[in-house]
């Protein structure tokens, strides 16, 4: 290659470089180009982050103090006690990754907030009880996630939107070695990343 043409690719690289969108860097001052600063939108105060629990307890709220959620139908904190997406936890039957119409319920409910919340993440973490070899747990958690994402998206959701992990039976719910125990810890959680 000649030294020209090595010099006009690279300018046009500085030149790509150079035009990132402003709604993507905060300036020196906090602020982004479009008015809003690092610690809320243009009109109020952004609060976000995970609670003790783990899950996402905030939202961005405008000056009307309508939040995110907004008025619609999951009102101002479906999350919380008695919220439409209180649940989060999808239960399955020993060595099984069919979906009962009770979590059916569930799932609706968060692939309804993330039609309706484009920008919502989510992540599917996946678990197994302990019965079985650690491999086969870590495979059949994998695919008890990827069965509520395929719900998910074909209720609406985009993909880039649930992301998935298998804990197998690395991480139960609860300590012990009977039944009871056992249905507890045979789940899919629904995680919102905040």
């Amino acid at each position: 290659m000649n030294a020209s043409r090595i010099l006009t690719i690279m300018s046009l690289l500085l030149i790509l470089a150079g035009c990132s969108s402003s709604s993507d860097m905060a300036m020196e001052d906090g602020t982004y180009g479009d008015g809003s600063s690092a610690d809320g939108g243009p009109d109020g105060a952004f609060t976000s982050g995970a609670g003790e629990d783990g899950y996402m307890s905030g939202g961005e709220f405008g000056s009307d103090g309508s939040g995110a959620y907004g008025s619609g139908e999951y009102g101002s904190d479906p999350f919380a006690e008695g919220g439409q997406l209180e649940s989060r936890v999808i239960y399955f039957e020993y060595d099984s990754v069919e979906i009962d119409e009770a979590s059916m319920a569930v799932i609706d409910n968060h692939a309804g907030y993330l039609v309706e919340q484009e920008t919502v993440v989510i992540r599917l973490e996946g678990h197994a009880d302990e019965r079985g070899s650690r491999e086969y747990n870590i495979g059949l958690a994998e695919r008890r996630a990827q069965a509520v994402r395929q719900v998910l998206m074909l209720k609406g959701a985009d993909a880039v939107q649930i992301t998935t992990v298998s804990y197998g039976e690395e991480r139960p719910a609860v300590l012990g070695s009977d039944d009871e125990v056992w249905s507890l810890n045979r789940r899919v959680e629904i995680v919102y990343n905040p």
